[in-house]
């Protein structure tokens, strides 16, 4: 994919903020993304970010579609920028519990509940969350790469639940969480096989490689 010029990177920025502009009277518009629902180890992790009206970001995006080290140099950006930011973790016992659905929006409203800025109205990718129903919602398919907000909140989201696993790395190297971040790639699974599960493991997504 070529390198957009920089006015060609002010227009693709722009037209994300078309769903911020048309929201605005609700007042403050937050983005909110989760990470983390597919994994066999570790928590899932949502964030919630708000951000002024005229804030330049640039190659803000779907963290999927960047880097590590664009997704880390962005993060900072974003914290530095953002009017707003909340993260909500829930654990793995919790997903085992309750189900990666109902942790995930058990998350989104951990990440709501964290900011310091009463939203007007929720940006969310695809979902709806029961537990927010005091918020107008809006889902937008697709909406980590439509919307500035939800970019934002897809990064800040990534970039704390990657860190996380690396740290946990170190307690559970046998697992490779540094590399595959908790996802059932083809080394994790072998290592269940040959280990057995560790302590941050989902045991309901596990059941076919134990």
């Amino acid at each position: 994919m070529p390198r957009l010029s920089l006015e060609q990177e002010r227009e693709r920025l722009n037209a994300m903020r078309e769903f911020e502009r048309r929201y605005a009277s609700y007042g403050a518009v937050c983005g909110i993304d989760e990470v983390g629902r597919g994994p066999l180890a570790g928590p899932v992790v949502a964030s919630a970010v708000i951000l002024p009206d005229d804030v330049e970001i640039l190659y803000l995006n779907d963290s999927k579609k960047l880097s590590e080290k664009r997704r880390e140099k962005l993060y900072d950006e974003i914290m530095e920028k953002a009017i707003a930011v909340g993260v909500g973790e829930v654990s793995h016992e919790r997903i085992d519990e309750i189900n990666i659905l109902q942790a995930t929006y058990e998350a989104m409203t951990k990440a709501v509940e964290a900011l310091s800025v009463k939203p007007g109205i929720l940006l969310l990718d695809a979902v709806h969350v029961p537990q927010l129903e005091a918020y107008e919602q809006v889902s937008i398919v697709k909406g980590d790469a439509k919307s500035v907000s939800i970019a934002a909140s897809s990064i800040i989201a990534k970039v704390t639940r990657d860190r996380l696993m690396k740290e946990l790395d170190a307690v559970y190297p046998a697992y490779q969480f540094a590399s595959n971040k908790g996802y059932g790639t083809a080394a994790h699974i072998q290592a269940l096989k040959t280990c057995g599960p560790c302590a941050i493991h989902r045991r309901t997504f596990i059941g076919n490689f134990v």
